[in-house]
């Protein structure tokens, strides 16, 4: 196995990570600002009120964007078993 074949190996499961996780850090990150806004405001400092969104939020995105990222990730690993002769021997 070549350092260039492992390079591109390595590129491609880093983007499929960042591909896979990017919509719900992303809408973590949209309700974190819209609560940290909402507690600056309104100048109510309770330490709950920053997590139980964002753990909401993220729950309701894994249902929406669950089925498309296990389907990322099933392409991801069928594609790695099925040229698992190019990476051995």
């Amino acid at each position: 196995m070549s350092n260039e074949l492992v390079l591109t190996l390595a590129e491609r499961g880093i983007f499929t990570i960042l591909l896979v996780a990017g919509p719900i850090l992303l809408l973590a990150l949209a309700v974190g600002l819209a609560v940290s806004v909402f507690q600056a405001t309104t100048q109510i400092q309770e330490q709950t009120l920053a997590f139980i969104p964002k753990i909401i939020a993220v729950l309701i995105g894994i249902v929406f964007f669950g089925p498309w990222m296990l389907t990322k990730l099933v392409e991801f690993t069928t594609d790695l078993y099925q040229n698992i002769n190019l990476f051995v021997g």
